[in-house]
Order: C-alpha cells, then structure tokens, then sequence
C-alpha cells in the first residue's frame, strides 16, 4: 500500500562561513556513468549542479581550500553490481569524473569501493595531516554516497556543510530526506553554494570589529 509523509523541517543557513585553512571541499562522485547522457546509473539532477559545483571549486581554489574527489570504482565480481547493476568499472567512459569538473594535479581524488568515502581509504589520514577540522560535501547521490560520507564524517567529528544546490538524488524525496537528517542527526548546516565564505578567523575578526565601531 502506497503511503505519503512529509519532511519535517530543517534549518537551511542563510549563510556559512569556513576557515579555509581548514576545510576541504569534497565533490561526491560526478562520475560519467551517473551524470551524463549514455551512464548506466544516471542520477536525473546531477548534471543540473555543476554549475554549483564549478562555483565550489573556484571558491575552495581561490581561497587555498583542499579539494578532495571522491570516484566510485569497481572491478569485475563487485558485490555491489548485484544491487545496482554494472557501473563505474574501473578504466572505463562511465568512471570517469566530468570533463567539467576536472581535478588538478595537486587535489586528492579517492577511489572508493563502497557509498562512504571513508571505508576502506586514506581519506582521514589525510584530513588529519591537513588538519582539516570541516568538510563541505556535495555531489551525488544525495541519500547515498554523499549522506553515508556525511554520516561518516560526522561520527568522526568533522564539521559538515552541505549545499544543496549542489547535490542530486534520484529522487526529490531522497534529497530532502537525506538533508533533513543531516540537519537534524549530524548537525550538519544546509545551504546553498553562494552562501559558503572562505574567510580566516582573523579576517572574520576585523570585519566584527569594523562592525561594531560604526
């Protein structure tokens, strides 16, 4: 029997501001295979955010931000095929990251096996050299790899911002879903990609303190 609920709730933050020393931005899978005409896994709003994502990254690059990939990779036998058929093999067109959202040569991209990006790799050690103490999260699958991802990181401790403009889900319900419970048990900050500000603290300070002397 079919039933319909509603969302509850969250906060979405007007704006969000980070010190880009120690925030990563990390991109979600925005693989070919679940992006563009042709995949065999093709999230329908996913080609939508990267305009978002793009924005992102110019932000995270122009204020020294650390920029971290994430790549869904399989091999022949994967488990995971069984669940959702053949996709992101290894080598191929549909694992690839989109050519518009190309990482450069000194960002991290981490090929993971499962929807967290923190089973099974290096992520957090790297995180850590960095001393990165929060993560702004985007790409796709919003109630998938990117809220396990969230949901990892923020077991670990690390603060989450998640913009939604720049996430995709298969479904709108997935997404709300997945953005409320981050809201809500992770608590995560929602918001949009124009609203995040790379500002140092010192930075934040000044502009506190011009504030107060007008």
């Amino acid at each position: 029997m079919a039933r319909t609920v509603e969302v509850p709730e969250y906060e979405v933050h007007g704006e969000v501001r980070v010190d880009p020393a120690r925030t990563a931005l990390v991109v979600v899978d925005m693989q070919n295979d679940f992006v563009k005409e042709g995949g065999s896994l093709v999230v329908p709003d996913a080609g939508a955010t990267i305009p978002a994502i793009r924005r992102l990254l110019e932000l995270a690059r122009e204020s020294g931000m650390r920029v971290v990939f994430t790549q869904d990779t399989h091999t022949e036998g994967d488990p995971e095929w069984e669940i959702w058929g053949e996709h992101c093999r290894e080598g191929t067109w549909g694992w690839r990251i989109v050519d518009e959202l190309e990482p450069r040569e000194d960002e991290l991209v981490i090929r993971k096996v499962r929807y967290d990006a923190f089973y099974g790799t290096h992520l957090d050690h790297f995180l850590r050299v960095w001393e990165v103490d929060t993560l702004v999260i985007c790409g796709t699958v919003a109630s998938i790899c990117v809220h396990y991802t969230a949901a990892s990181a923020a077991l670990r401790w690390y603060g989450v911002v998640v913009p939604r403009d720049a996430t995709s889900a298969l479904h709108p319900f997935d997404l709300e879903s997945s953005l409320r419970q981050t809201a809500f048990l992770f608590a995560g900050r929602i918001t949009e990609s124009g609203n995040i500000r790379a500002e140092p603290p010192a930075y934040r300070s000044k502009l506190e303190e011009a504030a107060q002397e007008r």
